[in-house]
């Protein structure tokens, strides 16, 4: 029995669709003259005009049709639509619809099998919940229902779509960087270091240097810290007037961004809301100086870290000295602060800058071991503690390690928050769990 439409129409027929391409409906059918009907292949979904599914498969009574389906709420609709003017609906070999008020047939008055389906009341009120705005999770009071091999299987498939997807981040980075793996993994640090807060303005300063050039001056800290605290747009003269360090910097980055071309970030992108003082950005832009020195190899470091946690957290144990030994930022002194990242921070880098580019440098090349051992570090890690993984917490979805929590925050923010219920299996299961409660509508 299904319930009145309470949602546009269109939506309802993109529900059908979804049921449809799903086999949500079952294999196994009857058309309204009784022969029945086999669901072989439902076929491809198409998203341009013409019938809603292509190459689909079906047998009615003992013949087996290739061919094309069309779905409607109402059979009226096909009127409605004015499906009978356009050529391309001429072999639709079955017509799906949610109520049936009108026979179809073809330009020479052959009726097209028509099949009706209907939407059971417990499936209804499940799709109006994960249709309803509001919740962070439309699902939750579903979550309990699912076995734990349905919730891990979904999860280590997200743990999988996030990586690719940071992967070809990297993989893009790699490319506007012309290739070069040293400068990649520049740009990717410099963004990890934001800490989500300052991620963007970290990843423009990091783009708008090149490598070479910190390369020259590899061997002098100061000037460094010059070009990237002038690139930063953080060096004025007129400013911090009896800060001895502050002034050199200024006079270092004046002679160096003439004699290279540079020009400066524009000012006012970085933030400080909220942020404690050992977390300004100042200490970060240091720590990425501090990273140069020597030459900056961090591509290196990970290739032939990588499988060896120990030697990986070592490849991010800078130490920051001199002046920032004793400074949170100009002019602002510092005192009992670690020069170096904690332990938490350095997983953080090792989730969101080292497993990345192992991951899309493993891929690129097409070693499946290298990326495997990407997913192996995630494996190994502490799980994140944040507001994501919290609220999952809350809903008795809990995580043991990196790999779980980077699935839980790509589902949160992926899926969640935009509002592709249908798409994930959490929602796909609620709603076929909500099938299998009706007689008459029973999904494979």
């Amino acid at each position: 029995m299904g319930l009145p439409c309470r949602c546009p129409c269109r939506q309802m027929e993109k529900l059908y669709q979804y049921l449809w391409k799903s086999r949500m409906f079952g294999r196994h059918l009857r058309a309204e003259d009784g022969e029945d009907v086999l669901v072989i292949d439902p076929g491809k979904l198409n998203t341009d005009s013409g019938p809603d599914f292509f190459n689909s498969k079906v047998r009615i009574g003992d013949t087996e049709w290739a061919g094309n389906v069309e779905i409607h709420v109402k059979a009226s609709d096909w009127y409605r639509h004015r499906h009978q003017d356009d050529p391309a609906y001429d072999n639709v070999i079955l017509h799906v619809v949610g109520v049936s008020d009108r026979k179809i047939v073809r330009p020479d008055g052959r009726k097209i099998p028509q099949v009706t389906v209907a939407l059971p009341e417990d499936f209804f009120r499940t799709y109006a919940t994960l249709s309803t705005p509001g919740a962070d999770v439309r699902c939750a009071a579903f979550l309990p229902r699912l076995s734990s091999l349905e919730m891990t299987d979904w999860l280590e498939s997200l743990a999988v779509e996030r990586i690719q997807k940071k992967g070809e981040r990297v993989l893009a980075t790699h490319r506007e960087c012309g290739a070069d793996w040293e400068q990649t993994a520049f740009v990717t640090l410099a963004r990890g270091l934001g800490f989500g807060l300052n991620g963007e303005p970290f990843e423009m300063l990091a783009r708008s240097i090149p490598l070479r050039i910190l390369h020259h001056h590899s061997d002098n800290p100061l000037q460094l810290q010059a070009l990237l605290f002038g690139q930063a747009s953080m060096l004025d003269s007129s400013l911090h007037i009896f800060d001895e360090y502050y002034q050199l910097l200024c006079r270092e980055y004046f002679f160096l961004a003439r004699k290279y071309g540079l020009r400066p970030m524009r000012p006012g992108l970085w933030k400080y809301a909220r942020t404690r003082p050992q977390n300004f950005p100042h200490r970060r832009i240091a720590l990425l100086a501090r990273a140069c020195e020597g030459g900056f190899s961090l591509f290196s470091a990970l290739k032939e870290g990588i499988g060896d946690e120990r030697r990986l957290r070592e490849a991010f144990g800078w130490k920051l000295g001199g002046y920032w030994h004793s400074h949170f930022s100009f002019d602002v002194e510092a005192r009992a602060v670690s020069d170096a990242l904690s332990q938490a921070s350095v997983t953080l880098l090792l989730i969101n800058v080292a497993a990345p580019i192992v991951y899309a440098a493993g891929a690129m090349r097409g070693d499946s071991d290298m990326a495997e051992k990407a997913l192996d570090l995630l494996s190994s890690l502490p799980a994140e503690a944040n507001g994501i993984i919290r609220m999952w917490s809350q809903l008795g979805v809990n995580a043991r390690d990196a790999l779980r929590t980077q699935a839980l925050i790509h589902l949160r923010k992926e899926y969640c928050d935009a509002r592709k219920c249908l798409y994930c299996r959490f929602g796909h299961q609620a709603l076929r769990k909500s099938a299998l409660s009706a007689d008459g509508f029973r999904p494979i």
